[in-house]
């Protein structure tokens, strides 16, 4: 079944618990903090039913069609309809979306593609196969829950103190399932989605076996609570200017669960600290997963070289020969992403036996790439704007009053773009560089993946060692201790 937005909208007022400080939100769906990044979600569901994008957003699986984030790839082919259907994603949504709904979709997908490695009697494969054919088959919205808070990092405090440490864990175990307290976070998307999906994808020691949990329970779960950040849609007054934050705000929210049921078919690991992490890393999980972020990231990119391009062409300064050197540093800069992404694609593996992975060396040095440099993009993005962007009028209510609006048209303008198109720019590259969403969005890339050291274990984890070994030893081989003259 492919849910159309309406449908998604309706299931999201289902009574789920949203904070806003102490403000409880009732219906994220009109909410002015929520409800234009809802509309956001449900326009790409409707973009996924469209029968022009049949071939690119849905495949079809045994006579059902399904979204192609779903798809547990075989060939090179499919793995090129995925990212495809990734991009269409992306540059809807113009990178911003971290979370969309083909995010921990396709973690489920690859972990589904070797679900042999969740092995008894810590590891539930039958509940995790019935789960990834449930959210396909309900095209479900998931997301995610797996990092520990910050403040749980330090658990001798907290027993000092007499206190319960903070992150998640099980508390008790019943016939019919399990029963979770805690903390988790980031819950990013989730208070537009289904379901989210708690787990740990950085390692625990080996005496964390209680919080070792992995399942999967609907948002509006009884005892679940998701406490927002400060939403940047509802301070954005109108999308000319605020027009990134007005639509595109995701929404990063920390998981709270106060004795939440987890029914046993509901549980894929428990009780195997090790395992916990093992089941992204030792299957396509944590590839398919990236190779998403990869694409959109992608999408952002270009969006900010447009944005670089059409900055220098409202001041005249494309036509400096160094300022044209800094754009095709730009345009060098997307092409390497853009061949990051393909080249997972050329380069695939053939793995786990009978499917077809992303290269995942390459992958991971793209993740490296992003999380090093989406700063310094932005900072030319920022050099560009100079001082252009503390010229514009407050907002554009200037229009509203005709003497305003005259004096505005006639003085603001400049001999390449009219006053109300350059500050419509002006404003948009604002929401890129300087704004609270801005902010947010330069934070956010640097740590998505986690701390730096995270990414590049991952890149040595996946490095062929023996490989670039070999080439030192077969070289040296080739001479010896000359002989003495």
């Amino acid at each position: 079944m492919l849910k159309s937005g309406k449908e998604h909208l309706e299931g999201l007022r289902d009574g789920r618990v949203v904070y806003i400080g102490s403000e409880r939100v009732t219906d994220v769906t009109t909410h002015p903090a929520f409800r234009n990044a809802a509309q956001t979600v449900a326009a790409i569901y409707d973009m996924k039913r469209d029968p022009a994008n049949r071939d690119a957003m849905t495949f079809e699986e045994h006579g059902d069609r399904h979204s192609i984030y779903f798809l547990r790839a075989r060939t090179r082919e499919d793995l090129q309809r995925r990212m495809v259907g990734h991009r269409k994603i992306a540059d809807m949504t113009y990178g911003m979306f971290g979370r969309s709904p083909d995010h921990v979709a396709s973690f489920v997908t690859g972990m589904a593609m070797k679900p042999d490695v969740l092995k008894p009697p810590h590891g539930y494969a039958d509940n995790l196969l019935a789960y990834y054919k449930e959210i396909r088959d309900r095209d479900l919205y998931v997301v995610y829950a797996v990092v520990p808070p910050q403040a749980a990092r330090n658990p001798e405090f907290y027993e000092r103190q007499n206190l319960p440490i903070p992150t998640l864990s099980v508390v008790r175990e019943d016939a019919d399932g399990v029963v979770i307290s805690g903390m988790k976070m980031l819950a990013t998307g989730a208070v537009f989605a289904d379901e989210v999906w708690i787990g740990n994808v950085i390692p625990l020691a080996p005496g964390q076996n209680k919080q070792a949990i992995t399942c999967a329970i609907p948002v509006n779960e009884k005892g679940l609570t998701l406490w927002s950040r400060k939403p940047f849609e509802r301070h954005g007054s109108t999308e000319f200017d605020s027009p990134l934050a007005h639509r595109f705000d995701e929404t990063d929210s920390m998981l709270l669960c106060e004795e939440v049921k987890v029914p046993w078919n509901r549980v894929f690991v428990h009780d195997d600290a090790i395992l916990s992490r093992e089941i992204y890393v030792k299957t396509p999980s944590h590839c398919y997963g990236n190779h998403q972020s990869n694409v959109r990231y992608w999408s952002k990119m270009r969006l900010l070289l447009g944005l670089c391009n059409r900055i220098a062409e409202s001041t005249g300064a494309a036509e400096v020969p160094a300022v044209r050197e800094v754009l095709g540093h730009m345009s060098a800069v997307e092409g390497m992403i853009a061949g990051m992404v393909n080249g997972q694609i050329n380069a695939y593996e053939s793995w786990p036996d009978g499917y077809a992975t992303f290269n995942r060396r390459m992958m991971y040095a793209a993740l490296e790439w992003c999380t090093q440099n989406y700063a310094s993009f932005v900072d030319t993005l920022r050099e560009l704007c100079g001082g252009g962007v503390f010229q514009m009028p407050a907002d554009i209510t200037v229009m509203h009053d005709p003497k305003l609006a005259k004096q505005f048209t006639t003085f603001f303008q400049t001999p390449q773009v009219d006053a109300v198109r350059r500050m419509k720019l002006f404003k948009l590259a604002w929401d890129m560089v300087g704004s609270e969403f801005a902010g947010r969005h330069l934070q956010y890339e640097k740590f998505y993946a986690g701390a730096s050291f995270i990414v590049r274990n991952h890149a040595f984890r996946e490095t062929p060692w023996d490989e670039f070994d070999a080439i030192v030893d077969d070289l040296m081989a080739q001479y010896d201790v000359p002989e003495r003259a």
